[in-house]
């Protein structure tokens, strides 16, 4: 049987698996061909318009919500048995795999982990890593430090920092984003950084602005940011490491504030089950791969162990057990069908509101009206 994969156009998000698919004999009744979207695609595009394409889809966990009310995943429980799966909820770092379980049923095996952390170039800035929020501020006045706020970013920084400060968005009342009290110290906080980031990467995705601080010294340190481990030993000679730590807490010894990330393998409507697929995919979740395989192939695993496996650390600068214990914490966003569009509008409106010195009060009103909107089944979004 041949199978169609869709992933996302980056080292990390297709060389592991297509590694993996090269290793197949389709004599013996398997084969994989995966294909590549660009980031923003796999950030945005409708879900329900890639399961119609591929037999397998890449997806970030946010998207489950319009997946299943667009019935285009086949649910985890229709695959595998109810020991494999918590096997997987005992072996996953963090929310890796809980992340993909809405409306009481698993959509995703969790293939790639990875949450907001902080980045820094370790020439660039004296002494350790900051801890708190106070301590990236005072940073800020003697060194370049950036904020990622380009795309979906101005929102899941919005969300991170609120979770740092003791109010994870959404949580304590799904209807209800986040608290005024809250919202107005995180928009306070992020203006002050906004005003002194450099605005040479202000568009910029998160690999772009990666990219940069390794091939330039004018951006010492973003403070959230998306692990990508490729980052922290780079093949190019030219290139520096980025060395990279737990996300900022509101205070020593608090929560460190991330919003988590990572992608799954859903198993699409379309695709004609095998038990050799099933294999394959319990092998790429296995321990072999995870801490083997997947590591060596630029990839970012998701189970546990790995994250602290000497080796492993070893070869990629001690990334992975630098910034475990925020993969632990991070805060699960809305999956809820409609908050990929409100994820979007959201950063739109405080990306914009922080250049133009809106009201902080104004914007977060705003951004409380469209996240309403977005809870209503059947609004336009």
């Amino acid at each position: 049987m041949d199978y169609r994969g869709l992933t996302w156009d980056h080292p990390r998000g297709f060389n592991a698996l297509a590694a993996a698919a090269a290793r197949l004999d389709p004599a013996g009744g398997l084969s994989v061909t995966w294909e590549k979207q660009p980031l923003e695609g796999f950030e945005a595009h409708p879900i329900d318009d890639l399961c119609a394409r591929y037999d397998l889809v890449v997806l970030d966990h946010p998207h489950v919500g319009e997946a299943v009310a667009k019935g285009c995943l086949v649910p985890l429980q229709d695959l595998f048995s109810p020991e494999e799966i918590a096997a997987l909820e005992r072996d996953s770092i963090g929310p890796s795999l809980s992340s993909y379980r809405f409306a009481g049923v698993h959509w995703a095996l969790p293939l790639d982990a990875a949450t907001q952390v902080m980045a820094r170039r370790a020439d660039l800035v004296d002494g350790p890593a900051p801890a708190t929020w106070d301590d990236v501020i005072a940073l800020s006045e003697r060194a370049p430090v950036a904020l990622s706020l380009a795309g979906p970013h101005a929102c899941l920084t919005f969300l991170s920092i609120a979770a740092a400060m003791g109010e994870p968005p959404a949580v304590a009342d799904p209807d209800v984003l986040v608290s005024d009290q809250t919202g107005e110290t995180v928009l306070d906080l992020m203006a002050r950084l906004a005003a002194r980031s450099p605005m040479v990467v202000r568009d910029k995705n998160p690999i772009g602005i990666l990219g940069h601080m390794a091939a330039h010294d004018d951006v010492a340190l973003c403070p959230l940011i998306y692990g990508y481990v490729n980052y922290a030993a780079p093949r190019d000679g030219a290139a520096r490491p980025i060395a990279f730590s737990d996300a900022p807490r509101a205070a020593a010894g608090g929560r460190p504030g991330s919003t988590l990330g990572g992608t799954g393998i859903g198993v699409s409507r379309r695709c004609a089950v095998t038990p050799a697929l099933l294999d394959h995919l319990r092998w790429l979740l296995g321990a072999n791969a995870q801490v083997g395989f997947i590591p060596a192939h630029d990839g970012q695993p998701s189970r546990r162990e790995a994250w602290h496996d000497a080796e492993v650390n070893a070869r990629w600068g001690g990334f992975y057990a630098a910034t475990a214990q925020t993969l632990e914490a991070a805060y699960v966003r809305p999956r809820h069908d409609g908050y990929i569009a409100f994820q979007a509008d959201a950063s739109r409106l405080i990306r914009d509101g922080l250049a133009e010195g809106r009201s902080h009060r104004d914007i977060l009103g705003d951004l409380a009206a469209r996240y309403a909107r977005s809870r209503v089944p059947g609004t336009e979004r």
